[in-house]
C-alpha cells in the first residue's frame, strides 16, 4: 500500500520525445518554420545573426569606451610610480622599469600640497555651501513666485550660462580691486571674500546652472504640498524651509558635488583673484616652475620637457584623488539625485 502511495505522489517525468506529440523541440521548430511565409523566415533568420553579432558589438563598445576613460588615469598611474630616466627609455611603455616612490614625495613637496589642500577646503567646501544655499532659494522664488521684472532676471540667469568668465574677467578685478561705495574703498584681491562674496549672492562659479536645476526641480513638486503648509500657518519661507527643502534633498547633493568639482578644478578665476593664496588647481597650473624653485632652489634650471611628465602627472594625480574618493563615496546618491532633478529629461 505505502509502495502504490509513494508512485503515485512521484512526479511524472516525460521525455523530450513526449513533448509535443512525440517531437522534439528542434522538429518543432522546423515544422514551425515550414508554416511560414518568407518575410517571416526572413526576419528570424535577421533576428539570429543579430542576437549572435550585438553581445560582440556591444563588448567591442563598451570596452573601447573603458578605455579611452581609463587610459589617461592608468598613464597617470604609471608615470607617477616610475623614475624620470624611464621617461627617455623606448622600451618602458606601460610597466615602470624603476618603481620609486621619490616622484609622488618630490610633487607633494613642489605643491607645498598639505597646506594647498586646506585653503582649497576652506575656499571650496564655505563657496559650495553658500552658493548651494543661494541658488536654492532663488531657483525657488523663480518656480513658485510671480513678481515684476521676473521673466529679464531669469534672461540675466541664462546669461550667466552662456557667458563665460573670461569676458567679465576685467570687470570683475576691477569691481573687487575697488570694492566699496563713494571714498570707502576696500582692496579685496587676494581676499577669500573675492570668492565667498559672488558665492553669497548666487553669482559663483556655474551659479547660473545651478539655479536653473533648482528652478526645474522645484517646479516639478506638487503644489499641494505649499498650499497644505501655508493653511498649517507657515510662511513663504518656513515652508520652503520645512517642506521643500526635505522633498530637495536628492538635489541638493547634486548641485553641491557639481560646486564642489567645479571650484575644485577652477584656476582660472582663482589666478585671477589669488596672488599668495594658492590652490591645488593654481598649484598645478604652475608646478613647472614651482617645482623648479623648491626642488632645484633655481627658477632658470634646464629640464627635459619629457622628464617633467613623471612631476606632471603626479601633480595632475594627488589632485584628482579626493574627488575621487567622494565621488566613490557619493556615488548612489550623485546619480539618483541627476535622475530627479530633471538633468536628463
Amino acid at each position: 500500500m505505502a509502495e502504490n502511495t509513494a508512485a503515485a505522489a512521484a512526479p511524472v517525468v516525460k521525455t523530450e520525445h513526449e513533448i509535443g506529440n512525440g517531437l522534439t523541440p528542434k522538429q518543432m521548430k522546423k515544422l514551425r518554420m515550414k508554416n511560414m511565409s518568407d518575410e517571416e523566415l526572413h526576419y528570424i533568420r535577421r533576428r539570429a545573426v543579430f542576437d549572435k553579432i550585438w553581445p560582440i558589438f556591444r563588448f567591442l563598445i563598451i570596452f573601447g569606451l573603458g578605455f579611452v576613460i581609463l587610459y589617461p588615469l592608468i598613464y597617470m598611474v604609471s608615470c607617477t610610480f616610475r623614475e624620470r630616466a624611464d621617461m627617455t627609455d623606448p622600451t618602458v611603455m606601460w610597466i615602470p622599469r624603476h618603481y620609486t616612490l621619490n616622484v609622488l614625495k618630490e610633487t607633494i613637496i613642489a605643491m607645498d600640497f598639505w597646506n594647498t589642500l586646506k585653503n582649497t577646503l576652506v575656499l571650496n567646501i564655505g563657496c559650495s555651501l553658500v552658493q548651494v544655499v543661494s541658488c536654492a532659494i532663488t531657483g525657488y522664488g523663480f518656480a513658485r513666485f510671480k513678481f515684476r521684472g521676473k521673466a529679464l532676471l531669469f534672461g540675466v540667469v541664462v546669461l550667466q550660462i552662456l557667458v563665460p568668465t573670461q569676458v567679465i574677467s576685467f570687470p570683475l578685478y576691477a569691481q573687487f580691486r575697488y570694492f566699496g561705495f563713494g571714498s570707502f574703498k576696500v582692496n579685496l584681491i587676494d581676499n577669500m571674500l573675492a570668492m565667498y562674496l559672488p558665492a553669497i549672492t548666487a553669482n559663483g562659479i556655474r551659479s547660473g546652472l545651478m539655479i536653473l536645476i533648482f528652478r526645474q526641480f522645484f517646479k516639478g513638486l506638487p503644489k499641494e504640498l505649499e498650499d497644505a503648509a501655508y493653511i498649517d500657518g507657515c510662511g513663504p519661507f518656513k515652508t520652503f524651509v520645512r517642506v521643500m527643502v526635505p522633498n530637495a534633498a536628492s538635489s541638493f547633493l547634486t548641485v553641491f558635488l557639481f560646486s564642489v568639482v567645479w571650484y575644485w578644478n577652477d584656476y582660472y578665476v582663482s589666478s585671477m583673484f589669488f596672488t599668495n593664496t594658492k590652490t591645488v588647481a593654481t598649484m598645478l597650473y604652475n608646478l613647472d616652475n614651482e617645482f623648479k624653485k623648491r626642488l632645484f632652489n633655481d627658477p632658470t634650471i634646464q629640464i627635459s620637457p619629457r622628464e617633467q611628465i613623471v612631476w606632471k602627472q603626479a601633480g595632475c594625480l594627488i589632485s584628482i584623488m579626493p574627488l575621487l574618493v567622494m565621488y566613490a563615496f557619493l556615488q548612489k546618491y550623485f546619480t539618483e539625485g541627476i535622475e530627479r532633478s530633471g538633468l536628463v529629461a
